[in-house]
Parts: C-alpha cells; structure tokens; sequence
C-alpha cells in the first residue's frame, strides 16, 4: 500500500497549480478594476507589485469610477438585432438614453454607455478602442478624489460650469465650457477632477484604449467656442499622426485652419463635435469602419426616455430619430457620408466618433 505521503503528493501539487492560476487571475481583474488594460506579467517584479499596493488606497475614495473587464471581450462588438440596416454599406444601432447605465450618488449623477463601475453588461462594453462615455454632472465642491490610472487615454469634454483638474504631472487647470483636456496616462499617472466654484460641473468623461503601451505620460488641453462649433463639425480630438495634429503642443485653441486644430491621441480615434440649429444639416466623411454618435444632455438631467433637442441621423439610404441622451453604434465603409439633421425645437449638441 503506498504511503499516506505519496498518495497526497499528487494532490498538492493540483492544488499548488490551481492556486498560481487563480492568483494570476485575481491579478488580472484587478488590474483591469484599476483602469489598465494589461497586467505586464512579463515584467513581474517586486517593483511592481510595491506599486500596486500603494494604488490600492485609491480604491476607497473613488469606488464609483473603476471600470469594467473589457479585456475579456473583442474590441468589436457586432451590431444588435435592433440594428436599422441602411444599406451594405451604412448600419446604425441606436442606444436609447434609457438604456444606459445610470447612478445617483447625490453629489454625481452620470450616465455609462458602456459597463462601468457597477453596471456591466457584456453587450456594451466598449466599441473598437472606445472604452468608456461617461455623462457627468458633480454637484458645487464635490468631485473625484487623487486617484491612479494606466494605459488609457482619458479626455474630458465639458459642457456647462467649470471643472478642475490636478495631476501627478504638476498640471492645475480651471476647464470651462468649449474645452477639451486629454491626459495620456501611459506607464501611470494620478489625478483629480473637482467642480470648481459654486455650480455644479456637467461634462463628458471618455477614454480610449492606446494603440501602444507604457507610453510617457503627457496633458494636453485644446478650447473651441460654440461659434466654431455652430452648424459644422470641429474636429476636436485626433490620432496623433494625423494631418494638422501638432502633437507635442501642450495647450491650443481654434480649430483647424487658422486654430491650434485637435487634442493629440495615442488611439486611432477621431472625435468630432457640432452644435445644429434648429432645421440645419451638418454632413462628415467617414475614414473608419464604425463609429459613435452621442446627442448630449444639455437641456437638463433626466433618468427616463430622452426628451429635449431631437436629430435625425441617416447615411446610404436609411435614417434613425434621436433625442438627447441617446446614442448609436455604426458600422460604415470608410468614404460614407454621415448625415445629422436638427428635427427639433431647439439646438442640439452632438458628438461623432471615427473609428478604425
């Protein structure tokens, strides 16, 4: 009869496997509950998991902004059954405001697009290298406690009162509205975002995925007024090889042309922005193979079906109505015209994402 020893000797060693393949996956999650998106196991060291540790306070201040796994999923999701199919070439899945994730913390009421701190759902996790659209409104001396990030591109794009920002980097900006404020996160940085004054800030939080990692830690800021964005589109947000992109220019203002031109972005991401007058039409190309449309909620907060300023939005044939809140996934051949049109009674204020 073998021993007591031997026969328990294949069992440890089970046991011992199962033990390194949970703590690399507990690893993983919180890697990706910490907002970066790969764990460099490859680099594993002492080092590193020192700096770790001393994120993980962080945690506690600001429970409500971690992210969700993204990396579990494709960068591409497939459009829905709810999907209006325009033609081969144009397809459209709306993504109704009522839809989305949603929280009240009385001092934050936000919106997700995409899963996000509590709210997940596996069908809405991000679109391409788009990660997260967060609609933020932070009431009068409240707002995101220092916290850490790496291996994102987190911008900010605000729409009323005032926001401010402070970073590991030395950064201290007073953000209104027309400014958009990128921070490439890289190998890590930290950061807060507070309402500054006595009115409460309403802005968009977004973030993308970098095309290349442990990248330097950089802070741009760029300003457009509504009068650039009046009836066009400004191209407020670009990959950083793209034309007209003055990549190493920390603050800028204007837009392309006489201005400063875009935010520089390590993601292959265009972000466009236009305010449309009531019965006006603003039309844009195209270059990726999807995109995001996102009408903004600038009438005022609601937690039920969109109301406000109403767009139609068509491409190749077919058209889809939206209200404020609501948003769409496209799917495009690279060259396909992008159609926006005010139906409403009121201007609206909207946002179009180009993916590759």
């Amino acid at each position: 009869m073998p021993s007591s020893s031997s026969s328990s000797s294949p069992r440890t060693v089970i046991g011992f496997l199962v033990l390194i393949a949970l703590a690399s996956v507990y690893i993983s999650l919180l890697a990706n509950v910490l907002g970066w998106s790969s764990f460099p196991f490859d680099n594993l060291s002492f080092n590193n998991l020192k700096n770790l540790t001393r994120t993980l306070p962080s945690l506690r201040t600001i429970p409500i902004l971690l992210p969700s796994i993204s990396s579990l999923s494709p960068l591409s999701r497939p459009l829905s059954s709810t999907t209006t199919t325009m033609s081969d070439s144009f397809q459209i899945a709306p993504r109704r405001s009522e839809e989305r994730g949603h929280a009240d913390h009385e001092w934050l009421k936000t919106f997700h697009t995409f899963s996000f701190a509590m709210y997940q759902e596996s069908g809405h996790d991000h679109y391409g290298c788009l990660r997260v659209i967060n609609e933020d409104r932070v009431a009068a001396h409240n707002g995101f406690g220092t916290h850490s990030h790496r291996e994102f591109e987190i911008f900010s794009y605000v729409v009323e009162g005032e926001l401010e920002h402070k970073d590991s980097m030395g950064n201290t900006e007073i953000l209104s509205r027309g400014h958009v404020q990128l921070t490439s996160a890289g190998t890590g940085i930290s950061h807060s975002e507070k309402a500054h004054g006595t009115k409460p800030v309403h802005f968009l939080q977004i973030w993308s995925i970098p095309s290349t990692p442990r990248l330097t830690p950089k802070y741009f800021t760029r300003f457009f007024s509504d009068e650039e964005k009046t009836d066009k589109w400004v191209r407020v947000v670009a990959p950083v090889s793209a034309e007209g992109v003055k990549k190493d220019l920390r603050d800028g203002k204007g837009s392309d042309g006489d201005g400063d031109g875009p935010a520089p972005v390590q993601s292959p991401l265009t972000l466009y922005a236009s305010i449309v007058g009531e019965g006006k039409k603003v039309t844009q190309e195209m270059t990726g193979t999807k995109g995001y449309f996102h009408v903004i909620m600038t009438s005022g907060y609601n937690e039920g079906k969109a109301q406000g300023g109403t767009v139609k939005i068509s491409g190749s044939g077919g058209e889809v109505t939206l209200r404020e809140g609501d948003g769409a996934y496209l799917q495009v051949k690279p060259g396909s015209e992008f159609v926006v049109e005010n139906v409403g009674d009121r201007k609206a204020e909207v946002l179009l994402f180009d993916l590759a």
